[in-house]
């Protein structure tokens, strides 16, 4: 049956790419003769066209992180079958739309966020409220997933070493290809070989460190990554981490081929899981593995600038969440294979365990030591999530920078006296304060993220519908995904108001302030989507 499940999902997947894909790509009018701004803006620094294949992996690996993983196996206390419907639908007409809309709209407007797209298409107001939002959601995740970082290498100090080796030798991938000359096919060959290098170097020298020297050591690392140039570290390095995943997901599918398990777990559960309902819940926490407001800021931050060819927008924006939606199915699978018992037991040590566990024992099939595969999976997951960390480090400082660049591009902002331009000062200001959340308070206000990640899902369809309305084209495929996920995200939020008040005014609050500005937004767009403005 598990097999069968992640069989029909991958079948529906490639066929959604060639049809739906190719049916959108059609209908926007992506046009491979015109030049992107990677091009016409490349400024060597963050406007830099790079191949296809390394922007697939680039995107593919800062959207991956651990998200599409956690989420599947903990939504799995539904059962296994609404969260499988969810994620194979999702990704094909919600998710995969929103993740190339957002990356084909960013190029059009100069590869510029979302917040621009809304206020050419809304007005100055909705681009500020959008601004200030996506940056406050990520210094949320960076000061999140610094801690879920540190806390990795804390228990696996194999994997830290074997990310700080990885950094090195993308550095040196990166100059080899870049200024060195060497060919990509034979860089990517040599390169992959030293990173399984790495990974082996780990296990024989463990990097054991303290929770707060990690933490301090991230925060310089993420300033330092924001500001160097794409293609020396942040390019190399995520098209070398993906490989990683693409070797788990193909050596976790032929494990299943010879395993065959059956799901254990019924296929639905209940409505209503210890209060937890499946509508709107279910939606929020599989997030990533069908649909991540986190997408259309990575589409429109870094890789919209490294688009080499409006064609390659497909591959890597519809074609990375497809991606992912097979992992998001693979990590359902490790959980539903097992029973409920062995689910609660394995729970207690977290969704990581259990899909490392399930991968160990996938591949384990194909005459590979458990402990080894367990262990190359939980590797694999520390990579993407320090692959997110440093990520959204970059957006928060391109968000930051463009909301005081104005109607300026960010490269030429650069060049005036406004120092709140300065990718040193901007960058400066949100890791001081994402590293301060991450000290203090963070986990108080963690459970919000989930409907503030779907929030901004719910409004890059806005911006994007409302592109589409200004264009004078059809604007169905994101219409009715913003009605749906406007609906997840304002029932959500209603009952997080309701479960906390009055006990946590703090989640209260925020909560309130999230619903009241989705309402504002879609009051100031209603006019343009009935095409009365």
């Amino acid at each position: 049956m598990s097999l069968g499940v992640l069989v029909i999902g991958i079948i529906c997947f490639v066929i959604a790419y060639a049809t739906y894909g190719a049916w959108l790509a059609k209908k926007w009018g992506i046009d491979p003769s015109r030049t992107t701004p990677a091009h016409y803006l490349n400024d060597g620094l963050d406007y830099v066209p790079a191949k296809a294949p390394v922007l697939l992996g680039h995107h593919f690996s800062s959207i991956a992180g651990a998200a599409p993983i956690v989420g599947p196996i903990t939504a799995s206390m539904w059962g296994w079958a609404p969260v499988a419907l969810w994620i194979i639908l999702g990704s094909i007409f919600i998710g995969g739309v929103q993740d190339f809309g957002s990356l084909f709209a960013s190029t059009r407007h100069d590869a510029r966020s979302i917040g621009y797209v809304i206020k050419s298409n809304i007005g100055e107001s909705g681009k500020k409220l959008f601004a200030i939002f996506a940056w406050l959601t990520l210094i949320l995740i960076v000061a999140a997933f610094a801690n879920i970082v540190a806390d990795t290498f804390v228990a696996s100090p194999e994997s830290a070493t074997a990310s700080v080796l990885f950094i090195l030798l993308a550095i040196v991938f990166g100059f080899s290809v870049n200024k060195g000359g060497l060919s990509l096919p034979i860089a990517s060959v040599i390169g992959v070989i030293l990173l399984f290098i790495c990974i082996w170097i780990g296990t024989l020298f463990p990097l054991v460190i303290s929770h707060f020297t990690w933490m301090i050591i991230l925060l310089i690392y993420i300033f330092v990554a924001s500001i160097t140039p794409v293609w020396i570290l942040l390019q190399p390095r995520d098209y070398l981490n993906s490989f990683m995943l693409y070797v788990m997901i193909i050596g976790a599918f032929l494990g299943l081929i010879f395993y065959r398990p059956d799901f254990e777990l019924p296929a639905v559960t209940t409505f209503n899981v210890d209060g937890e309902l499946l509508f709107p819940i279910l939606f929020v926490t599989v997030a990533c593995g069908a649909i991540s407001g986190f997408h259309s800021l990575v589409g429109s931050g870094t890789t919209s600038k490294q688009l080499n060819n409006e064609k390659d927008a497909k591959l890597v924006g519809y074609g990375s969440m497809l991606l992912e939606g097979v992992l998001a199915l693979i990590a359902l699978i490790t959980a539903a294979y097992l029973t409920s018992d062995m689910l609660d037991e394995f729970m207690a040590e977290g969704p990581i365990y259990v899909f490392s566990h399930g991968i160990g024992t996938f591949i384990s099939q194909l005459g590979v030591d458990f402990t080894i595969a367990q262990t190359f999976g939980a590797l694999a997951i520390s990579a993407f999530a320090l692959t997110s960390l440093d990520t959204a480090t970059r957006l928060s400082r391109f968000i930051f920078q463009e909301y005081f660049a104005g109607n300026t591009p960010v490269p030429e902002a650069e060049k005036s006296n406004n120092l709140l331009t300065n990718r040193y000062i901007a960058t400066i200001i949100s890791v001081i304060v994402a590293g301060t959340l991450a000290f203090y308070g963070w986990e108080a206000i963690w459970p919000i993220f989930g409907s503030a990640n779907q929030l901004l899902a719910s409004l890059a369809f806005l911006a994007l519908a409302t592109w589409m309305v200004k264009l004078g084209k059809s604007k169905s495929m994101f219409i009715y995904p913003m009605i749906f996920m406007a609906l997840v995200t304002l029932t959500a939020l209603a009952f997080m108001i309701y479960t906390n008040f009055p006990h946590n005014p703090l989640l209260v609050i925020i909560s309130v302030i999230l619903f009241t500005l989705a309402i504002v937004l879609f009051k100031n767009a209603y006019q343009i989507l009935r095409g009365e403005s």
